[in-house]
């Protein structure tokens, strides 16, 4: 077997056995392989695709690449979530905390933002003091101790995964569904949890720009976690504006503490209460969705949930005083408002464009090297199908220095008509 025959099979759309993918991702994992070869491959299942078997042996090749976590001397019921990621996206810091005021554990490894899209790390770093690089005995210790931790990615955990991202990010093949399916779901699974929900995003703030990818792809998942013996399910949800009214680091942490006094957006609330009613009833402590929602908004109006995130926020060495006040967190120089220059509904706005003009600003990067500013962002005032009269403020900028160029990027982001439009927060489950 080699790599030079494995190339032409698959440059030639043949299927590629069980044996001919675990040689090659093993080669790539112990440097025998080189990249020239790696990106040849990637490019030919980009172009030719790979079937279901092929991607649920792809995934399992990953996993099996490095560490698989062992979370069995953590009690009871263990859950994780993923987002396929997307603009405002703060759901973890909102659900972590819920899930774990019933009992339920969240033993969470996430990730940095990366361009448009935001990283829950950075997020929970704009919390002064916030420690995400805990031992794993810490970890484990804590979730046991508060239900709930949420760290950084182990060095040793599916390295093929790391390899393979770096690679598809440099050679044009990210947007390739098998591969993103085998990307997600091998962390997911490395990650030891019993029960596994999925937030796949469509629209213009996402990796999927349009449903039937987004179902496809939620499918893809839903099987590769059935084969793993797995409860995984998927919800589908809108990313053609973004989710809440808060972009950038720690004003959606302030937006997160305020959905848990229940004082947040009701887009990011609904797709918090779907995901959490889900574990919530694969856990057995709820018997339909009815019943569990009615227990989160409980359980949100008690201060139980958010006496959650404030015990993480204390195990992990962060300063807790922001959590129960949200000025005291740091605040960005300038606050400039955006004024309409119409009249009409917003019948759009792009959450892509929005996302990168907060990446511009310094909430995001470019590269992973690149530093990130925490308290500079987008606030919106208004959302799809609203009214605007002209000069209303459709969104307050926080910024460290006034850029016209990011003004006007940030306000061609609106679309206006003269009346509303049909949009859904969430579109369709996958279980």
């Amino acid at each position: 077997m080699n790599m030079i025959d494995i190339i032409s099979k698959k440059r030639d759309n043949y299927k590629l056995s069980k044996e001919e993918i675990e040689f090659f991702i093993n080669g790539y994992v112990k440097g025998e392989i080189p990249d020239y070869q790696v990106s040849s491959l990637l490019m030919a299942i980009f172009l030719n695709g790979l079937d279901d078997d092929e991607t649920c042996n792809l995934t399992f090749s990953m996993l099996n690449s490095g560490e698989v976590m062992d979370l069995s001397k953590i009690s009871g019921i263990k859950a994780d979530k993923h987002s396929t990621g997307g603009v405002g996206d703060k759901v973890s810091l909102v659900l972590g905390p819920i899930i774990a005021s019933f009992g339920v554990k969240l033993a969470k490894m996430s990730g940095r933002g990366l361009g448009h899209t935001g990283g829950t790390l950075d997020k929970l770093e704009s919390i002064p003091g916030f420690n995400i690089n805990i031992s794993n005995t810490r970890f484990i210790n804590q979730v046991n101790d508060i239900g709930l931790a949420i760290i950084g990615q182990t060095q040793n955990l599916v390295p093929a995964d790391k390899l393979l991202y770096a690679l598809r990010d440099v050679t044009a093949t990210v947007d390739s569904i098998p591969l993103i399916a085998s990307s997600i779901m091998s962390k997911k699974l490395a990650s030891g949890a019993d029960i596994i929900v999925l937030d796949v995003k469509v629209g213009s703030g996402a990796f999927m720009k349009n449903i039937d990818d987004a179902v496809k792809l939620s499918k893809l998942m839903v099987k590769i976690g059935k084969k793993a013996n797995k409860y995984v399910s998927c919800i589908i949800t809108d990313m053609d504006e973004p989710l809440g009214l808060a972009i950038g680091n720690n004003l959606e942490v302030i937006e997160a503490i305020n959905t848990l006094n229940g004082n947040g957006p009701k887009d990011l609330l609904d797709v918090t209460i779907k995901l959490v009613s889900k574990i919530l009833i694969k856990a057995k402590l709820y018997s339909n969705e009815e019943s569990a929602s009615k227990a989160i908004l409980e359980h949100i109006n008690d201060g139980s949930a958010l006496k959650k995130l404030k015990e993480m926020v204390a195990a992990q060495d962060g300063d807790n005083s922001p959590i129960f006040n949200t000025e005291l967190f740091p605040k960005s120089k300038y606050i400039y408002e955006v004024k309409s220059k119409k009249k009409g509904y917003i019948t759009h706005m792009d959450a892509l464009k929005l996302g990168i003009a907060s990446m511009h600003m310094g909430a995001g990067r470019l590269k992973k090297e690149d530093s990130i500013n925490y308290n500079v962002g987008i606030v919106l005032n208004k959302k799809t199908n609203d009214y605007v009269n002209l000069n209303d403020t459709l969104c307050y900028l926080h910024m460290d220095k006034i850029d016209e160029s990011i003004i006007k990027e940030v306000y061609d982001a609106f679309t206006f008509g003269e009346s509303k439009v049909n949009i859904k927060t969430i579109y369709e489950e996958v279980d």
